[in-house]
Order: C-alpha cells, then structure tokens, then sequence
C-alpha cells in the first residue's frame, strides 16, 4: 500500500459527525416511506446514511465521512465498492443493449460458471432477488413431491414473502409459527412447521410424518449469529431427507460464492437438493439463482411456472461472469480467508482486553461479534444472550471513528480489505470499546 493510500484511508483524528445525513433522511422521508426503500435499512444508530460513493473497501458519506465498510450492502459486495473488472465487463455491455425479452451468451456463460463452481448445481435458472428464488424453491419442491408442508428453522430468514417470513425472530418459548410483520396473512402458516436448528432428532421425527415436501434452512445460520451446524447435523439432514422423499434446501443467499467459490455446501461437504444464491454472485447487481438437480429444476421446463422480466438481464449477467471469474481463482480466497481470519482474531483481541464479554464466531469472509456472550450459540434460543442494546452502543460509537458495521451483529470482507484497513479496524475497535466503557 502506498504511504498516499495509508493516509487517505488514515482513521479520523476526532469524531465524526452525520448531521447531512440526518437532514436529507428527514427530507426524503417526504416522498420515501420512512427516507428508505427498505425496512433494513430503518433505524439505525446514529442515523441512516446518506452515501455519496464508494471506494474499495470504504464509503464517502454526505458528510464528506470516509468510512471503512463491514455493511458491503449487507454481503454483495465481496470484490469491494468499484471492481475494475466488473465495471469494464458492465460498460461494454451497456454499448451493446440493456434489456433483450430473450437469451444471451451471457447468460449461458454465467450459468455454465455457477453449475461448474457449486456442488448441488446439475441445472439452475436466474432470477433478481434472493425471495423471489426462494419462491421458485416452493413451488418446485411441492410440485415435486406432491406434498404442501414446508419445514424451517428458528432464527433463518427466507426472504420477506408471507409464505416464509415466520420465526425469523422468535420470542423465547414459543412453539408455533411467529409472524414477522404486521399485515402478513396469518393463514400462509398453515403449511409451515418451524423447528429448532441443530437438532437432528426433532427433524427425523418431523419427516417421518411422511407430509413434508421441503426442509430450508442456511447450512451456516448466517442471518443471525453466524453459527456453524452441529458435526453431523447437515449429513443428518441430508440422510433423513433422502430417506423420505422430502426436497433439501439450502439458503444459500449469503453463503453462496461469500465464504468460498462453493459456498457452504463445499465447505461442509453436504449436497443439497436445491439451492438459493443472490448477494455476492454479482458484486452488487441485481442477481439471484435457484440450482440443483437436473430432475428438480427441468420442471420448470413442465409446466412448473417461473417468470421475470429482468431474468437473466444482459448487464447484470455481465456482472455476474465477471464477478464469478475473479471469485472461482483460488488466490482470491486466500486473501480473504487471510486478512479476515486476521481481523477475527484482533476484533477477539481487543475485546478481551477492554474486559467487555463478546463472542466472535463464522467464516472469515462473513462473521459475528455477540456482545454479552461468552460461549458460540448453537441455534437461535442460544443468541438470547447477545446484548442487542450494548451492541447497537458498540456500532454508534465505532461509526464516529470511521468504521460502519452492522448493527445485528454481521460483519462481511471484502478483497479490498487488506492488511492495512485491517490494522485500522482493530485500532477503531478499539477506541470504540474505550468508548462505551469509559
């Protein structure tokens, strides 16, 4: 790194400060629901942000803030905020047509590279968000199976569509399936049953109810606390599964080319049925998939309905092979999987000497800080011990010193996070852990 490049990304020398932010939310929340286009993006601490650009592993906010970025969209961005690659590939396809109605070589070009990196990936179709895969999920595995109930797990979220968005957060206690929204049709819960994750002997007896047309679930719990399934579990699943004619799925939208060019699935070495991917597949454009076996997805191709206007769209299926011709190079990961597993161990580090008690736990590409625990959840009733509240104080105070991290735990890498952005994020744990303890 350049001495110009250690002093541009140099950690402030005082507070920053977001009131630019704060008055432009305030005017767009006259013609925005909320100043926001998503409920994602409401209530955060010190205030949602205004962005006037990214650059690499950092963002210009409107207050002239730069700030190291951990949020990465919420996990797309894996080859940082202006990819060289990725921008030239999408430019030349702009000179050649935006939307067709019809097929590209690219599109082919970006599904031959999904089935060779992905395990499960015999056949798959595009689609432009990670609910709208899921969808496709259902309806194939119902039509598949002949069955309607669906089997999801506490604390994994699916997606915002009535039909899924059950138990993302559940109070303790509770034995049925809880509601994620106001106005959500209470109805869609008919045909879930919800289980506690890491639990091999409550799925097998569920299954063996012989109804169940699809079991979901995130192979890692990365929605939540970036917990890693019990030794096992997945191999559990997968067994019991087969075992009754149910569909294995595996969510795969933030899991999916994030924490390897395989995903979860080549990591732990358990192939699914079907799986969905969005997020990092296209560093940032608007890209889904639904993969699996050829037999699952060529009933799309019976009369198994799945649409989109935007499918397979030419510019972001130029993203897309570029994004996944970079991700599919081993020394890409080594990178990654290098200066993330540095920044663990010096988030882990800071916290133990600011005395604070807090768990960091996940893969170094996509990982969690729970504050107020002392030992790695297994499943969601476990996470009841992260202290939200102190956290959100961690995050206020850590995005005063130039460094934005997600306010429910997450951390995401990026290739432009390298070892001197690093070293500048230990040091703003640091000050931020001096901060709330002072």
């Amino acid at each position: 790194m350049s001495a110009t490049t250690d002093r541009r990304n140099a950690l402030p020398d005082h507070e920053l400060t977001f009131d630019e932010s704060r008055r432009r939310i305030a005017e767009a929340s006259k013609y925005l629901a909320g100043g926001v286009s998503s409920n994602f993006r409401l209530g955060i601490s010190p205030t949602p942000l205004v962005l006037e650009r990214g650059e690499g592993a950092c963002l210009i906010d409107a207050d002239g803030n730069r700030l190291i970025d951990y949020y990465l969209s919420m996990g797309p961005m894996i080859l940082g905020h202006n990819p060289a690659d990725v921008i030239a590939a999408v430019k030349a396809q702009l000179d050649r047509g935006i939307l067709y109605g019809g097929q590209s070589g690219l599109e082919a070009e970006a599904a031959r590279l999904v089935c060779e990196m992905v395990p499960c990936a015999e056949r798959m179709r595009f689609c432009s968000s990670g609910s709208e895969a899921v969808q496709a999920a259902l309806r194939i595995a119902r039509a598949a199976t002949g069955r309607r109930v669906v089997v999801k797990f506490e604390g994994h979220y699916h997606g915002w569509f009535d039909n899924v968005l059950w138990s993302t957060t559940p109070p303790p206690g509770a034995t049925g399936p809880v509601a994620g929204s106001r106005g959500q049709i209470l109805d869609a819960a008919v045909d879930i049953a919800v289980l506690p994750w890491n639990d091999a002997a409550a799925l097998e007896a569920r299954l063996a109810q012989g109804d169940v047309a699809m079991v979901i679930m995130e192979a890692a719990m990365c929605n939540q606390g970036s917990i890693f399934p019990k030794a096992g579990y997945l191999e559990a699943a997968r067994e019991a599964c087969t075992k009754y004619g149910t569909v294995l799925v595996f969510d795969e939208v933030i899991t999916g080319f994030r924490v390897g060019p395989g995903g979860a699935q080549a990591k732990f070495g358990v192939t699914p049925d079907l799986a969905t991917f969005a997020k990092a597949i296209a560093n940032g454009f608007p890209v889904a998939a639904i993969a699996g076996k050829a037999s699952l997805l060529d009933e799309l191709a019976k009369g198994v309905m799945h649409g989109g206007t935007y499918n397979g769209q030419a510019i972001t299926m130029a993203a897309t092979v570029a994004t996944l011709n970079r991700l599919r190079k081993p020394e890409t990961w080594e990178a990654l999987n290098r200066n993330g597993t540095a920044l663990m161990d010096g988030i882990r580090a800071q916290f133990e000497t600011s005395g604070v008690p807090a768990v960091v736990t996940g893969f170094p590409t996509a990982f969690h800080v729970a504050i107020g625990m002392t030992e790695p959840a297994k499943n969601w009733a476990d996470l009841q011990g992260f202290d939200r509240k102190r956290y959100v104080e961690f995050t206020t105070a850590l995005v005063k010193h130039g460094v934005r991290a997600l306010e429910r735990g997450a951390w995401f890498l990026s290739t432009e996070h390298n070892e001197a952005i690093v070293d500048q994020t230990i040091e703003a744990v640091g000050r931020a852990l001096k901060d709330i303890t002072a």
